[in-house]
């Protein structure tokens, strides 16, 4: 690749209060970022102890705008960070006291200063020469300039390298349209409003991408990292609009799942039961709909109970094998066989639910 389309130089020194007054200028969240927020007020206070008694800070990138448009800059600011997210986070959060110092917190210049559990605004009311201390500090920021957006998400890929990225972030730095359909999923309000489990770490992108390659494949398949990586990939290969009309599929679907399930939903605490419900219910006709979640309920209370009968009492009788059965495809969630008997074992119980069971079954036998 020519030097012009892709560079990565040195940028001037800068403070921290010249960035900090230049937030707004920086897009924080580009297609290639992991998820913020991922360190905790203790990480954070670590590095502000770092800064303040001089100890190296690992260098940042951040995407160059400045140099005249870019198709990349998708929000018209002059910069977007690549690598350091987590940093320029920790350093804005004490900036606006959301982080303090930690309570052992030693100031090496001058030990004696009781400083541990201070914020910004008290070292500037109480100890103002610590504050400029951190005002003035530079970080080392390298200034990444491209003209296409692949160059950038191979950078972000190879610095995160050695650190413990997921296959969700991962995925999401790849090329092609299906890192952003997984994005347009991952946000539906679903994944906010219904979901049990915490999207940290890319859990709602990594189950997004699931329900797409389902849904793309207009079958049930292997959902472990190596087979939705594989996915990504050959959808950046195939045609856009088959993965996007696949997309909306899918997010039609959540729209129907949101009338199905509670909001933060108990039978939707797994990330690893999602894309059984999603199928399942997928292949449910609409006048189903109404029953599907007493049924699921009702199933899960079954499981509960036959696992307990099979824990006291092993030989007995009255142990349902097929629920069994289900509890062991239910170790291996991302194996098609476990996918395929999950799916299979819903579909033949759902029926005798709505023919026993169920309140609708009971006021047609009523009337």
């Amino acid at each position: 690749m020519a030097q012009k389309d892709f560079k990565i130089d040195i940028m001037p020194a800068r403070t921290l209060s010249w960035w900090r007054t230049r937030r707004e200028e920086i897009d924080m969240d580009p297609p290639y970022q992991r998820q913020g927020r991922l360190w905790s007020r203790t990480d954070k206070a670590y590095l502000i102890d770092s800064i303040l008694n001089g100890y190296d800070v690992p260098k940042l990138y951040l995407a160059d705008f400045t140099w005249g448009e870019s198709p990349l800059n998708r929000r018209q600011l002059p910069y977007a960070i690549i690598d350091g997210k987590q940093r320029l986070e920790a350093i804005f959060d004490f900036y606006d006291s959301r982080v303090v110092l930690n309570k052992d917190f030693t100031y090496i210049d001058q030990p004696q200063l009781q400083l541990g559990g201070l914020g910004y605004k008290d070292l500037k009311e109480r100890y103002p020469y610590v504050a400029e201390l951190f005002d003035q500090y530079n970080l080392l920021i390298m200034a990444v300039s491209a003209r296409t957006e692949a160059p950038i998400k191979e950078l972000f890929v190879r610095l995160n390298r050695s650190k413990p990225l997921t296959g969700a972030e991962i995925r999401n730095a790849m090329s092609g349209p299906a890192p952003e359909v997984i994005r347009q999923i991952a946000k539906h309000e679903f994944f906010e409003e219904n979901a049990g489990f915490s999207g940290s770490r890319g859990q709602d992108q990594n189950a997004a991408a699931k329900l797409l390659f389902f849904e793309y494949s207009n079958s049930l398949q292997e959902t472990k990292k190596t087979s939705l990586d594989a996915f990504v990939k050959r959808a950046a290969q195939g045609l856009s609009e088959k993965v996007e009309l696949a997309g909306r599929k899918v997010i039609d679907k959540l729209d129907e799942m949101q009338e199905i399930f509670l909001p933060k939903d108990p039978l939707l605490s797994s990330a690893g039961q999602l894309p059984v419900y999603f199928w399942f219910v997928r292949n449910c006709r609409e006048a189903d709909y109404s029953t599907v979640r007493e049924f699921l309920v009702r199933f899960e209370d079954q499981r509960r109970e036959n696992r307990q009968l099979v824990k006291t009492n092993p030989r007995d009788r009255s142990i349902d094998r097929q629920l069994v059965e289900y509890d062991q495809f239910n170790r291996n969630t991302n194996d098609l066989a476990s996918h395929e008997g999950r799916v299979r074992i819903l579909q033949v119980r759902f029926p005798k639910f709505r023919g026993s069971g169920s309140p609708d079954s009971r006021r047609k036998r009523s009337t």
